[in-house]
């Protein structure tokens, strides 16, 4: 069987090299895969521009740690608005998939509209590129969260056809996570701390499922003065700073009793 295939890997060469460049073949490469509002920003930046900065930091005995940095002249890019500058990338094997590289020229030993296409190596490792943890991903993720709860998109005719099926038979329905989120993020933008009881109302969300969002933004506090209630995590939340802020959370506080 083996043998075989190796029969078959070999005409195959064979059967492609006039037609492909096959001297770079052997070389290795690494495959990145980022998340797609940087391949968009990437997309639309000129040839002469600096994509970002690769960081390769070896500690004593670990593994190497990959770490990229996206230059300002990157992140104000089209399409408009900002995005995480400070990125991790995590490294995994490819051993059970097989990536293939590949560069396209044209020439004019061959027909009109061809290009010679040329195979520049095979994967051996992927790095797979996800924002760092910090301020400015909070706030990216909370702008994106709340465009998408405020568009038809997100509330499509599919949640609305489930929640009324659900509503019927006396159910409560999981809607969009995006869609709930973005109806966290307005209820806290009107108070700090809320009940699970009030966000339950408020949402309209089986009590789990709304727990399960809850814990990815929200802290609970197990201390008085708000005990047993939510608050938005660090970066998430933006409260006004003066008196008028605390007489409105002193009456929610009252409300949620």
């Amino acid at each position: 069987m083996n043998k075989d295939k190796g029969k078959t890997g070999e005409n195959l060469k064979q059967s492609c090299a006039g037609r492909m460049n096959l001297t770079n073949a052997q070389n290795r490469v690494l495959v990145v895969k980022v998340p797609m509002y940087v391949a968009q920003k990437w997309d639309s930046a000129p040839s002469d521009i600096n994509a970002g900065k690769l960081t390769v930091t070896k500690p004593h005995g670990q593994k190497p740690i990959f770490e990229l940095s996206l230059p300002p002249e990157v992140v104000e890019l089209k399409p408009e608005g900002k995005i995480p500058t400070e990125y991790t990338l995590e490294v995994s094997n490819v051993n059970d998939q097989t990536y293939g590289v590949f560069s396209t020229e044209a020439t004019e030993q061959l027909p009109s509209g061809s290009e010679k296409v040329s195979m520049e190596g095979s994967s051996i490792k992927r790095l797979d590129c996800k924002p760092k943890i910090n301020n400015s991903y909070v706030a990216f993720k909370r702008e994106t969260v709340q465009k998408a709860s405020g568009s038809s998109d997100v509330d499509h005719v599919h949640n609305i056809e489930c929640r009324n099926r659900k509503k019927a038979e006396g159910k409560k329905a999981r809607d969009d996570k995006n869609f709930v989120m973005g109806l966290l993020f307005n209820a806290f933008d009107k108070h700090q701390y809320y009940h699970t009881k009030d966000l339950v109302k408020i949402t309209k969300q089986p009590i789990a499922y709304l727990k399960e969002i809850l814990k990815e933004i929200c802290n609970y506090n197990m201390k008085n003065p708000h005990k047993k209630m939510w608050e938005l995590k660090k970066g998430y939340c933006h409260y006004k700073s003066d008196e008028k802020e605390k007489d409105e959370q002193s009456n929610s506080d009252c409300e949620s009793e």
